[in-house]
């Protein structure tokens, strides 16, 4: 997705209530456990977020549901400025096409603040199974006639619904286990209790130089540059099967545009300096910034997209 990075930002006056915000530590509720890739970037953002506004940033795990948890909790809190929700966007955005009742809606419930990057995923094993690229992947898994389990991030998850549609696409059907976040799923495929994940770069990287884990193949439309030797899935075979893993912050719906601008100007600043780019580079994370106008049209694509790929893949919550 080309996005273009904003030249000039129109910033409100600040009213008299907004002039001494903020004077407290801000909270950022986030859909994973900590320890995975979305409390990596979270973490790595808020703590110059933190600097420059002049109070800590308190990061809140709160995993489970494929993010709805959170979501829900986001959309719930008071809108003055002191708790932000840090988006795993696009499973979010599966989330809630998967889910019934979901507790809220990034479209309607929360004000846009600044798209801030993506982070890829990829398909991993445990050492101990015999493939070392897609088509013996591939030839592995049928070979088990379904007699395998398969990891993933949670119920509603890209994770979940990346190893859906992969399954979909070879004929194979084994165990889905959903976990909590990679933090509680990686454990138990490195010690080998599960066949094979789609999990983020940056959550998995750590086991793979270790030798704990062995990367397959990237789920998105370009290698990574910190294993440049792993083909994408296209490459190995299996077209049209990338995806853009998308993260954004937000704000519960009113909260003043003063408030929404200052952050995404502070936010914006972070992103573009160009030692940050390179640190997150080197854990996987490709900070992007989109301001809240984009944002706000990406959320509603992302939302009108994943509706679509749900309902024509007929996912099903286990």
């Amino acid at each position: 997705m080309g996005l273009l990075l904003t030249t000039g930002i129109c910033t409100p006056i600040l009213g008299a209530s907004d002039a001494d915000w903020p004077k407290k530590p801000i909270v950022a509720i986030l859909p994973f456990p900590a320890g995975g890739s979305t409390d990596v970037f979270a973490r790595a953002i808020g703590v110059p977020l933190g600097e420059a506004l002049g109070q800590p940033i308190v990061i809140e795990n709160k995993p489970g549901a494929g993010g709805m948890i959170a979501l829900g909790a986001s959309a719930k809190a008071a809108p003055d400025g002191y708790t932000l929700l840090f988006s795993a966007l696009t499973n979010q955005s599966i989330s809630q096409a998967l889910f019934k009742n979901p507790p809220a809606d990034l479209t309607k419930d929360f004000a846009p603040i600044a798209l801030i990057g993506t982070i890829p995923h990829l398909i991993v094993v445990n050492p101990s199974v015999p493939a070392k690229n897609l088509p013996e992947l591939i030839a592995f898994i049928k070979s088990k006639n379904g007699d395998f389990s398969y990891a993933s991030q949670g119920n509603g998850s890209l994770s979940h619904l990346e190893s859906t549609l992969f399954m979909q696409r070879i004929g194979a059907s084994g165990t889905h286990i959903p976990y909590k976040g990679s933090a509680f799923a990686l454990p138990d495929l490195i010690a080998g209790n599960t066949l094979m994940m789609f999990d983020s770069v940056t959550a998995s990287l750590p086991h793979i130089q270790s030798g704990k884990l062995r990367p397959i193949a990237i789920a998105a439309a370009e290698r990574s540059p910190l294993m440049p030797n792993i083909p994408t899935l296209g490459q190995d075979g299996m077209k049209q099967f990338d995806v853009e893993n998308l993260y954004a912050i937000y704000a519960p719906k009113g909260t003043p545009p003063a408030i929404v601008a200052r952050l995404e100007r502070e936010i914006r600043k972070i992103l573009t300096n160009p030692d940050f780019k390179a640190r997150l580079g080197n854990q996987g994370i490709h900070p992007q910034f989109a301001n809240s106008e984009q944002l706000f049209i990406i959320t509603q694509s992302e939302k009108e997209k994943w509706a679509k790929v749900v309902k024509s893949a007929n996912v099903k919550i286990d």
